[in-house]
């Protein structure tokens, strides 16, 4: 079997897709239609359609941290008050995109007015090609207001309410009421005199129309480390967008412009301020530093430092001095005490104390130069001289003198040493005071110096913000101003033709698939491939309801049904009793499946081949035969409800065939069901089959009625007719349950009413592989895993 399987022209896969292709290229008709109306509606679309521009401008934004013009605020940058006035470019993109800039925009321009000249179709925006201009002084516009203007004679015009529809006449330049707002209506210098006016007015709120604009306005950074910023916008108006791109960079240097003007001033009236009482502040310490010295007796603490320390060490030196000249003269006087009057005294240790001649030096030098020359009269005029005795008596008076003159210094030296203490002790006192009033002096040198520097700090920002105020230059620098270009962005003619173009192919596509998705109807071989019922072949669609197949038949119904016929010779090659008629039942599902169709030109294809063949007509419930062969009103149910006449006299001879006969279904008795199953009925078989070759019986439907089961056992072979987009596939269960339960002896299944396809398949009678038929469009490319057809089955059952 896997043998036959790889055998088969194209696999299963292959078979699905081209079952897949062609199910839609049968259609092609649809996507024709669907491609020529999506065609010819972009056609209409790209006519009336209104073009979209872009328009596009490039400034380069003042910011400091991205590598722009330094910013002229940059002298002020150490106040901290000044701080927040530096700009980067994601809060001005912001500020650009803002409601607030936009909407000076759009008062600017009075883009809030529309003018429009209205055709069939399509609109025009006037905008500056308006014949006229509405002037209004209110912004209490709360919903839109439309109108439509036509001029009439004497300079007036009727404006006419488009949603209220009432009219009224107004004189051109004159103010008018219009639903509670003050209008007027003036001419532009466009108007023509000899034209009617014809607009369409429609007035939209400020802040609705600023807000559309915005969405639209895109403001974006144009490199990662510039601060260079592209401005565009899409508008049916290449004019309205670039001066609405203009207005709006105009507009944000005015705000940057005005914003800074008003820091300026709040500088300079700051600056101004801050002067006065600053320089108020400095008076007051300047004033205090005066009245510190004055107070303190200084004129320079540290001048008077180094005064005071060099008089602390002359003090401390000549203290010093004097108290050795105390201990020299207390050391001399002990000496000239205790040296008798002849010896002699010290002298030069004095020299440099007084050089009175009753000072002690000199005495001392009396003195000594008396002693001297008592010395040398003492060795020639010994002690008893006179002269030795009166020389005595003056060295006994100098040294008294001596001593005398000596506690007189000492005393002068003590009062020395005295004055001198105290006036080192003042001294000190003034030095250790030093540090304090140098600290406090510090003190208020130090606020004299801050307000003095702060003081001259503000006179030069005072300067420079008074230059920054005359000559403050825009945030944005434009680079390139608004441009539009000159071919629209939308609608795109090659995208929107290629768009349809596609549209076209997939709309039919996804109707198709979506009908053949919700579709539950058998349509074609590949619904019933799943059943293990044989399947017998294919009827295509007859050009004629109730055509019966003749000898000069040609149509692909005639050579359908031959096929069925030999197929069915397959059949009747398993039943052992040759000599008796061989009998075919044909059934279905549900009425109205063709399975009389098919049983009356069944019975014409075999009795064309020379067969005597009866057709019995055993639908006696609903009997259809009449519809394709004049029969007798007499027949079955006359026969089998009748116990005298043979059945012989109810069969009728078929004209045109030479063996075809017919056995009418007869009127429709009250009790169907037991007449059938009646004894009468197997007699009446068993008589027709040693009279005919072959018996074709049309019975009822199985899913409706027990009648065609009652007498399933008379016959030889069962032929299950299923209508191609008639029958419901849910409902295949039914053969399905009747063929596995064997209710239904030898049977198959004929798939009828199938649609031809064309460019697909070999056409009847010329089959693929075993030879048999499929029925159109399926003779080739079956897999043969699973027993499909009759044959499949009879040689399995055979082994």
């Amino acid at each position: 079997m896997q043998q036959e399987k790889n055998s088969t022209p194209g696999g299963g896969t292959d078979l699905i897709v081209k079952d897949i292709l062609f199910h839609y290229l049968y259609k092609w008709p649809w996507f024709l239609l669907g491609i020529t109306i999506c065609l010819v509606s972009a056609y209409f679309y790209l006519r009336y359609a209104i073009p979209q521009y872009n328009s596009s401008a490039i400034i380069l934004v003042r910011d400091d941290k991205k590598g722009g013009v330094v910013s002229e605020l940059a002298g002020l940058s150490e106040l901290d008050m000044m701080g927040k006035v530096k700009n980067n470019v994601d809060n001005e993109i912001e500020i650009l995109k803002s409601r607030t800039i936009v909407e000076y925009a759009v008062r600017d321009l009075g883009l809030n007015v529309v003018y429009r000249s209205e055709g069939r179709v399509k609109h025009t925006d006037l905008y500056k090609n308006s014949p006229i201009k509405v002037i209004f002084n209110t912004d209490d516009i709360n919903s839109s207001l439309r109108f439509k203007l036509n001029s009439v004679k004497n300079n007036k015009f009727t404006l006419t309410d488009e949603i209220n529809n009432t009219s009224n006449v107004f004189e051109f330049g004159h103010v008018f009421k219009y639903r509670g707002i003050d209008l007027t209506i003036v001419k532009q210098q466009q108007a023509s005199t000899d034209n009617d006016i014809d607009v369409a007015i429609t007035i939209y709120p400020i802040l609705s129309v600023a807000e559309s604009y915005r969405k639209r306005l895109k403001v974006e950074v144009v490199g990662d480390n510039t601060s260079v910023v592209r401005l565009s916008i899409v508008d049916p108006v290449k004019i309205k967008a670039e001066e609405f791109l203009n207005s709006v960079i105009q507009n944000y240097n005015d705000d940057a412009i005005n914003d800074k003007n008003k820091v300026y001033k709040r500088t300079s009236e700051f600056i101004k301020d801050r002067l006065s009482r600053i320089a108020e502040e400095l008076g007051d310490v300047e004033k205090k530093g005066e009245n510190y010295k004055k107070d303190n007796a200084i004129t320079d603490i540290t001048s008077e430092a180094d005064i005071f320390l060099t008089n602390a060490s002359d003090f401390k030196k000549a203290l010093t001095e004097i108290e050795t000249q105390l201990k020299v003269v207390a050391s001399l006087k002990e000496a000239v005490v205790i040296t008798p009057n002849t010896d002699l005294i010290p002298a030069n240790i004095l020299t440099t104390f007084s050089d009175d001649a009753n000072s002690a030096p000199t005495l001392i030098t009396e003195y000594n130069a008396l002693a001297l020359k008592r010395e040398d009269l003492f060795s020639g005029a010994g002690p008893k001289s006179t002269i030795i005795r009166n020389i005595d008596s003056q060295l006994a008076a100098l040294k008294a003198n001596i001593i005398s003159s000596l506690d007189r210094l000492k005393s002068t030296l003590q009062i020395k040493r005295n004055d001198l203490s105290k006036q080192q002790v003042a001294l000190r006192g003034d030095i250790s005071q030093i540090p304090r009033q140098e600290r406090e002096f510090k003190s208020i040198i130090r606020q004299q110096t801050i307000k003095e520097s702060l003081y001259l700090y503000l006179l030069q920002k005072r300067e420079e913000t008074a230059i920054s105020l005359t000559t403050t230059e825009p945030n944005a620098k434009i680079i390139d101003p608004a441009l539009t270009s000159d071919f629209p962005i939308s609608p795109n003619s090659k995208i929107i033709y290629l768009s349809s173009f596609i549209l076209g192919i997939f709309l039919p596509f996804g109707i198709i698939y979506l009908r053949d998705l919700l579709d539950t109807k058998i349509h074609g071989h590949a619904d019933i491939q799943k059943l293990s019922v044989p399947f017998l072949g294919s009827v295509p669609r007859s050009e004629v309801n109730n055509q019966i197949v003749t000898l000069n038949s040609r149509s692909s119904t005639a050579e359908s049904l031959r096929i069925i016929r030999t197929n069915l010779e397959f059949v009747f090659g398993n039943i052992q009793n040759d000599l008796r008629a061989k009998t075919v039942f044909v059934t279905s599902t549900i009425p109205k499946e063709g399975k009389t169709f098919i049983s009356v030109n069944l019975a014409s294809t075999i009795a064309l081949g020379g067969k005597k063949v009866l057709l019995i007509g055993l639908d006696i419930r609903n009997p259809k035969l009449d519809e394709y062969l004049t029969v007798s009103s007499r027949g079955v149910t006359n026969y089998l409800s009748n116990n005298t006449e043979p059945v012989s006299s109810f069969i009728n001879k078929v004209d045109g065939f030479e063996s075809l006969y017919i056995l009418p279904p007869g009127i429709i008795p009250p009790n169907p069901a037991e007449m059938l199953m009646g004894q009468k009925v197997k007699e009446m078989f068993d008589e027709l089959k040693q009279e005919f070759d072959y018996i074709v019986v049309d019975t009822a439907p199985v899913s409706l009625v027990t009648d065609t089961i009652a007498i399933a056992q008379y016959a030889d072979a069962f032929v299950y007719v299923v209508r191609d987009g008639h029958l419901d596939k849910r409902m295949l269960e039914i053969p399905e349950s009747l063929y596995k339960e064997n209710k239904l002896p030898n049977m198959a299944i004929i798939l009828n009413d199938t649609h031809q396809k064309s460019g697909y398949g070999y056409g009847y009678g010329y089959g693929y592989g075993y030879g048999y038929g499929y029925g159109y469009g399926y003779g080739y490319g079956v897999e043969r895993s699973k027993p499909r057809t009759f044959l499949d089955k009879l040689l399995r059952r055979n082994k």
